[in-house]
């Protein structure tokens, strides 16, 4: 098992995990760098993230579903992704949670990707319901569950101000919106998974944590790959004769 790997998942799963919505019941687990054997304990309860973790090693013949590569792959991007077949996935995803209801992911055909947007915006329903309704909720479940790039003005303490992007639902599309500051924490009870932060670092975010400090290339990756699946699952379909 690769400990790079360890951490780099606990850094970016963790924020769900703490909020209750999915992984062990421990979330404190993945808060322990040093105990990467418990990380993976923790990696494996996470039903949707371990499905395309498995599913990413075996595409590209490694043995370890937590090799650093593979969870870069499935949390920010890398060239694994190019090389996982679509179709293959969604056989995969449908042998695995063949009883799971909402999403559109069983007719992605191409679009389908072992990537956290694609669980984001077609596994999960929050998509499907702001189509129908434009519920607030759905918007902010949407925009704070996938992971999203920010730059630190401040820290204080153990938050942060972080300036970034937020989704906006223009009716018919989901789009990045202006520009905000926003509050968030990337360590706990001193408790962190990376060393500390400064203004101007450019940081991945998932909820109201800080994952890592990125590069401007894995940036990049994260929001291109975000604009790949939001165009075709989130938009509204145009009224016939318009």
């Amino acid at each position: 098992m690769s400990e790079r790997g360890a951490i780099l998942f606990a850094r970016y799963a963790y924020p769900p995990n703490e909020l209750g919505y999915c992984g062990p019941a421990d979330h404190t687990a993945l808060l322990r760098p040093a105990d990467t054997e418990g990380i993976e304990r923790g990696a494996r309860q996470f039903d949707g993230a371990w499905c395309y973790l498995e599913f990413l090693a075996e595409s590209a013949g490694l043995d370890d579903p937590l090799d650093e590569r593979v969870v870069e792959a499935y949390w920010i991007g890398n060239e694994l992704l190019d090389g996982a077949d679509p179709h293959a996935l969604l056989a995969r995803m449908r042998e695995r949670f063949r009883s799971q209801s909402g999403g559109t992911w069983r007719d992605a055909g191409d679009r389908a990707l072992a990537h956290h947007s694609f669980q984001v915006f077609d596994v999960y329903p929050w998509a499907g319901l702001l189509r129908a309704s434009g519920n607030p909720t759905a918007l902010s479940v949407l925009d704070r569950c996938r992971i999203r790039t920010g730059v630190v003005n401040a820290v204080d303490g153990e938050s942060a101000a972080v300036e970034s992007r937020p989704l906006t639902w223009t009716g018919t599309a989901l789009i990045p919106g202006p520009p905000r500051q926003e509050s968030v924490r990337w360590s706990t009870g001193g408790r962190s998974l990376i060393p500390g932060l400064a203004p101007g670092d450019l940081v991945a975010l998932h909820w109201d944590w800080v994952c890592d400090v990125i590069t401007e290339p894995q940036a990049a990756r994260i929001e291109s790959t975000e604009a790949r699946q939001l165009a075709p699952s989130c938009a509204v379909a145009a009224t016939p004769g318009r």
